[in-house]
This record gives C-alpha cells, structure tokens and sequence, in this order.
C-alpha cells in the first residue's frame, strides 16, 4: 500500500512537471499539439500545457546576425564586377508565422532572407556605377535594401532591422584598372590646378607691376607740380625782392658770380679789367679807386 502511494505520488509530480513550463524574457513560445499549434506565449511567465500530448517550443526574441559567408559578384551599370560583403540583422516577430513558413528552423529563415538579399543588390548594383556603390550612394542602398528585405521578411513573421554593406571590392584585375585610372585623373586635376594657380599668379604680378608704375608716375607729377610751384613762388619772392631795389640785386648777382668764380684752388679766369665782371671791385658808382 504504501509503495503504491509512493508511486502514485511520484507519477503525479512527473505529471505535474512536465505539465508546467516557463517562458524567459528573451524567448517566446509556442505550444503544440500533435504538430498543430495550440497557442503562443510571448510573455515571460510559468504556463500550463497538457502533459504528453502538447509540447513547446521555443523562439529567440532577441535580435540575429547573418553573414554571408563568402562575397558575392554583382555586376554594375558599367557591366563591372563588384564583390560584396554584407550582413543581415534580423529577429522574430511573429513565432505564429515563423513557425509556419519555416518549421522553426533559423537555417531555412537565413536562405530565404540572403535570397532576398542577393536578388535585391543585383537589382540595385545594376542600376548604378562603381563609384556609387563603393561611396556615392552606398548608404542609400542600405537603407533600400533594408526596406525591400523587410517587406519580405515579414511575410515569415521575421523583421529585418539593418542591412549593412561591410565591404565592396573590385576585381583585382578590375581595381589596378581602376586606380589608374584615379591616378591620372588627379594628375590631371593637380595639373589644371597648377596651371590655373601659375595664370592668377601672373596676372597678379602684372597688375602689382601696373599698379607700382601707375603710383610711381602720379608720385613724380605731384613731386614736380610741387617742385614747379615751389620755383614760382621762390622766383615771384626774388623778383618781388629785388624789383624794389634793382641795384642792389646787381650787386648780390655780382657777389653769387665772384664766390661761383673764385671758390676753386685753381681758379683761373681770364678777362680785361675793363670786363663788367669787375665792375664792384669799383666803388659803388662803379668807378676804380
């Protein structure tokens, strides 16, 4: 009697056990009942499901990385090959619909979103060049291709929340082509800006050059129309001077003549003594002592 008490107990603590199952805060469940679902837990909590009969599983809620594993070829408007490596964040947002188009499997879920992926980038690369795809439009080919894969991935009851384009890289054959090309275009660019630099250079000299001359000749004209003037009023004071007493200006004009004459050591002149060069050596009529 007691042996059968002990077991009866024992099978209704197994029962019990595996009547109950928690759900933790970073999954979601769903019970299942002969592979048809019953319901689904979303929230964390400790649940009843029937014992044998339902089962559970289990989802990630948080969010899921997928890689490609090797770079993919895509080609460009430019019929050129890129390689591509890029990256997928995703997660569950519907167990429901996870479930039914996939079975719960992660592997089946990441090739139908790297197909959508792949389809979507040979549309866009396709549509543009080289430059665009490595720098000039790369963000905006993120965030399409984030739109376009979230569109179909809900249709499995999965959100795509980035798309991110890690690496694009030409051909090896393609990238030498490519840098040449890039080289001779900055030759070229550093060329026109020399010769651009070397022209602006130029003109700039030659009207520093002009503009020297220009303030040179206006100094000279102002310097001699000063210099004029001054000569004018100095000659109008001298005549003025000397108008008032004209044998006195004979008289300085003979002593500037005599200092002018004789201001060498060896000064030698030759002139009659009768010459009116003498004349003041006189007396003031001018007749000799």
């Amino acid at each position: 009697m007691r042996i059968g008490t002990i077991a009866a107990i024992v099978v209704a603590l197994v029962l019990l056990s595996s009547s109950l199952y928690t759900v933790d805060q970073r999954q979601s469940a769903i019970v299942l009942q002969l592979g048809e679902i019953v319901s689904v837990d979303t929230k964390p909590g400790l649940y009843w499901k029937i014992p044998l009969v339902q089962n559970v599983r289990y989802f990630d809620d948080r969010i899921l990385t997928f890689e490609s594993p090797e770079p993919e070829r895509y080609i460009t408007s430019e019929k050129k090959n890129v390689l591509v490596d890029s990256f997928v964040k995703w997660r569950i947002i519907d167990p429901r619909q996870y479930y039914i188009s996939t079975g719960g499997d992660e592997e089946r879920a990441q090739i139908r979103l790297a197909q959508t992926i792949n389809s979507s980038l040979r549309d866009e690369f396709g549509n543009r060049t080289v430059h665009d795809v490595i720098s000039g439009q790369r963000d905006m080919i993120m965030e399409l291709m984030r739109q376009k894969t979230d569109l179909d991935a809900r249709k499995i009851g999965v959100q795509v929340v980035d798309v991110r384009l890690k690496r694009v890289d030409l051909p090896q054959q393609v990238s030498d082509s490519v840098y040449r090309r890039m080289q001779a275009e900055r030759k070229r660019v550093a060329n026109e800006l020399r010769s651009t630099g070397a022209a602006e250079s130029e003109q700039i000299r030659a009207d520093a050059d002009r503009q020297r001359e220009v303030i040179i000749a206006n100094a000279y004209k102002q310097a001699q129309t000063i210099k004029g003037e001054g000569d004018a009023q100095a000659t109008a004071i001298y005549a003025k001077a000397f108008s008032k007493n004209p044998e006195f200006y004979a008289f300085y004009r003979s002593l500037e003549a005599y200092r002018n004459g004789f201001s060498g050591n060896n000064s030698t002149l030759v002139i009659s003594p009768d010459s009116q060069f003498f004349k003041y050596f006189k007396n003031a009529e001018g007749k000799t002592k």
